[in-house]
C-alpha cells in the first residue's frame, strides 16, 4: 500500500517519503481495518515530523521516530473486522481515531489502510464528508472534553479562548456556545470575522491588544498558544475560575513551551485552579460529538485538503502556525 514513512527528524519535504511498498496492516481481534478515505493533521503529528521540542525525541525515537507512520484521525470505509467486533462490518463508513493506549504499536493514518480498535470507531454520518470527518476528531473531542468536563462550562459561563482560529478554537468557540456560554475569542486580524462568525460574542486581535491586560474576567481560560505567562493569563480568571493550558508551545528547540506547562501545573499545586484535558476516544465521547456535528451545533472548519503524496505540504502549513481550522488530508 502508499503510506507517508518518515525517516527522520527535521524539514518535512526532506523527512517524509511516499512509500508504495509498505505492507498492508493487519487487525487484531478487536480491531477494524479501514480503507483511508481521509485522515488530517494534528500537533502530535507536526512535532512529531519536526522533532521539535527536542525533548519529545526521547520518547517517540532518538534518531527518528519508533513508529514511522504518523496521523492518528481517520475517517474512510471498513475493509475487514477481527472476529472479537461485532458492531462494524465491511462496507460500513466509519470515523475515529488510533489516538491513545493502541497508538504506541500501530501504523498511522498517513497510509491507504490502516487499523484501528473498535471501541475507538462510530459509524460517520451520511451528511458528514469524510474530509470533515477526519479533521473533527482530536480537535473536536479536546474542546468538548475541555469545554464540557474540564471547564463545566454552562448558560452564562464566561469563557476565553485562546487560538480560537486553530482546530481546537474553531471548536471550543462552537462547543462553548452550544453550552450557553458567553465567549471570547483572541485571534489574528483576519480570522476575526471568522472566529465571529461561529457564535463569539467578543472578539480579540491579537496585534493590536494584549488580551492578559483585559479587565474582563472570566470562569474558563482555554489556552490553546500559550504566548503568554501562565501567571499573566490567570490573573483573568474569576476567584473560581478554571484555566486549561492546552498547547506544547512555539518558541525553544530544546524544550518548546514545557517550561511554561509545567509552571502552570506548578500554579495549579497553589491557589489557581489549572486542569488540563486528557484526551480520550470512546464511543460515548465520539457519539456526542456526531451529536454537535449532526445538529450543526458545530460544523469542522477545513483551510484546505492536501492529497496525501502531498503530505509534507500540509504538515509545513501547520508547522507555521497560521492555519485557520483545521489541515486535511485526502487518501
Amino acid at each position: 500500500m502508499k503510506a507517508i514513512v518518515q525517516r527522520g527528524y527535521g524539514a518535512p519535504e526532506r523527512v517524509l517519503q511516499l512509500d508504495q511498498t509498505t505492507a498492508r496492516p493487519v487487525p487484531g481481534d478487536n480491531d477494524v481495518l479501514i480503507r483511508v478515505r481521509a485522515t488530517s493533521v494534528n500537533t502530535p503529528d507536526s512535532a512529531t515530523v519536526a522533532g521539535v521540542p527536542y525533548v519529545l525525541r526521547a520518547q517517540a525515537g532518538l534518531r527518528r521516530p519508533k513508529q514511522p507512520i504518523r496521523g492518528s484521525d481517520v475517517a474512510g470505509m471498513v475493509e475487514a473486522v477481527g472476529q472479537g467486533v461485532t458492531d462494524l462490518q465491511a462496507g460500513d463508513e466509519v470515523f475515529g481515531s488510533l489516538w491513545g493506549s493502541a497508538n504506541s504499536s500501530k501504523p498511522g493514518t498517513f497510509a491507504q489502510y490502516t487499523v484501528v480498535p473498535a471501541s475507538q470507531l462510530v459509524k460517520k454520518p451520511a451528511g458528514l464528508s469524510f474530509e470533515e470527518a477526519a479533521a473533527s476528531v482530536m480537535t473536536g473531542l479536546t474542546s468538548l472534553l475541555a469545554m464540557r468536563d474540564v471547564g463545566h462550562v454552562g448558560p452564562g459561563t464566561r469563557v476565553l479562548i485562546n487560538g480560537a482560529s486553530g482546530g481546537v478554537g474553531t471548536m471550543a468557540v462552537q462547543i462553548a456556545k452550544s453550552l450557553g456560554a458567553e465567549v471570547t475569542g483572541v485571534c489574528s486580524a483576519r480570522n476575526v470575522e471568522l472566529v465571529r462568525s461561529l457564535g463569539a460574542d467578543h472578539v480579540i486581535d491579537y496585534a493590536t491588544q494584549d488580551f492578559t491586560k483585559n479587565e474582563s474576567r472570566y470562569d474558563v481560560i482555554l489556552d490553546n498558544v500559550l504566548n503568554h505567562p501562565p501567571k499573566a493569563v490567570a490573573r483573568l480568571l474569576t476567584p473560581q475560575g478554571v484555566f486549561i493550558p492546552n498547547s506544547l508551545g512555539i518558541s525553544g528547540k530544546l524544550l518548546g513551551g514545557l517550561p511554561r506547562v509545567a509552571r502552570a501545573a506548578l500554579m495549579g499545586k497553589g491557589s489557581t485552579d489549572v486542569k488540563f484535558v486528557t484526551l480520550a476516544v470512546n464511543h460515548e465521547n465520539l457519539n456526542a460529538l456526531v451529536r454537535l456535528l449532526e445538529s450543526g451545533e458545530a460544523k469542522t472548519i477545513i483551510e484546505r485538503a492536501y492529497p496525501l503524496d502531498d503530505a509534507a505540504g500540509a504538515i509545513t502549513r501547520v508547522l507555521g502556525h497560521h492555519a485557520s481550522g483545521k489541515i486535511a488530508i485526502t487518501v
